[in-house]
């Protein structure tokens, strides 16, 4: 890896530890996981690698070779505020752990990511990766449960991301050749293995060229509609209800949404639509995948794709051409955009047989729509995995 190359290069020596955690997709589930909605995901066999030694000074020392400027801190002193760069994932967990665990070894480490940022959850993989180095030179034993929540923690708490459980859940519990289906109202989650009946399948990422910085999209406003529609909801019916933060669209029962719907304004009603038809295609998608129906998998995946771009309204101009493309192009099962949607990438249900003619058709007609893409677009072929080693 070349993470090990840099961190011999930096240090002079080869490093003690490695830590690895998978990207996730999320064929159908997304945007709903912050309102404690059902999601279904894989992990893929590409992801973030840290090489790293521990320094028993306490310091904490990280490059990154998606980024020129190192960063440091101490572990007992973590700037209580976020510093606005690509560490702040790092020093966020630093500082959740250190909530509950004592904390006396720093580490010096180098990062790794195998494909290119945007929309794989690379941040939540970022976290969980450092989070294993972080531990395991501290002599720390944490469950699957408590690495998701402290990742969790980390993004929405201290680098400020609205984000719910589905993508640290994604990178911890999945299980190669098995669909995660998972509940994030009680953390209840069932791994479906592939049905002896499913056709074969690849997982395709198509990378837009575009980079993706979550905190700073409209991500979080989306959400703030969405709660502000279930807000309004719960008024309308005369629900009881706390403050704002607390509303929440699993509370609100779907024929309420379908009573008063037509009161709301236009774009809280979207998010709402979004978030209801989401619930029912993970549903469906779930037991479609229990049948081996990857055909009717993939197509539930297109309309979350699709409902994404009309009712949650993402999607960049070239992601949304990157949908349309695979919509119309053979041997694709099914796919939408991976990720917040406003920019990074697409991922797709593929059949492997159509593996050379799908790339190859897809990056042409991108391309042809966007010329300017050429050198940043790139297209990865991948396999579902397993989730991290504890």
């Amino acid at each position: 890896m070349q993470c090990e190359e840099k961190f011999n290069q930096i240090y002079g020596r080869d490093p003690e530890g490695k830590s690895f955690c998978p990207y996730r997709i999320c064929p159908i589930g997304a945007h709903s996981d912050h309102n404690l909605g059902k999601i279904t995901g894989l992990a893929i066999d590409k992801g973030i690698h840290i090489a790293y030694a521990p320094k028993h000074n306490g310091v904490v020392e990280m490059a990154s070779l998606q980024f020129p400027k190192r960063a440091q801190w101490h572990i007992a002193s973590v700037p209580a505020q976020k510093q606005n760069d690509w560490a702040d994932y790092l020093r966020g967990a630093t500082l959740c752990l250190a909530k509950q665990y004592r904390l006396s070894v720093g580490l010096c480490g180098v990062i790794e990511g195998t494909l290119p940022i945007g929309g794989l959850s690379s941040s939540a993989a970022v976290i969980i990766s450092f989070l294993i180095a972080l531990c395991n030179v501290n002599d720390i034993k944490l469950s699957q449960q408590e690495i998701i929540d402290i990742a969790y923690d980390a993004e929405l708490n201290y680098v400020g991301v609205s984000v719910g459980k589905l993508d640290q859940s994604c990178e911890v519990l999945s299980k190669k050749n098995h669909l995660l289906y998972l509940d994030t109202k009680d953390n209840h989650y069932e791994l479906i293995p592939e049905s002896p009946k499913m056709k074969p399948y690849k997982i395709a990422i198509f990378f837009s060229g575009l980079e993706h910085n979550l905190a700073g999209s409209k991500y979080n406003m989306r959400v703030d509609e969405l709660r502000a529609g279930v807000y309004a909801l719960q008024a309308l019916a005369g629900m009881e209800y706390g403050k704002f933060n607390q509303a929440n669209a699993r509370n609100v029962p779907r024929e309420v949404y379908e009573q008063f719907k037509d009161r709301l304004p236009v774009q809280w009603a979207r998010r709402c639509e979004h978030w209801y038809t989401e619930f029912d295609r993970v549903e469906k998608g779930a037991e479609a995948w229990r049948r081996g129906d990857i055909d009717l998998y993939g197509k539930l995946s297109f309309e979350s794709g699709w409902s994404s771009i009309h009712n949650w309204e993402s999607g960049a101009p070239e992601q949304i051409r990157l949908y349309e493309i695979m919509t119309q192009t053979d041997g694709i099962y099914g796919g939408r955009f991976s990720g917040a949607g406003f920019k990074g990438c697409c991922m797709a249900l593929i059949d492997p047989a159509f593996e050379e003619s799908i790339s190859r058709e897809v990056t042409e007609k991108y391309l042809a729509s966007y010329p300017a893409m050429k050198g940043k677009y790139d297209v990865y072929i991948c396999d579902s995995a397993n989730g991290v080693e504890l």
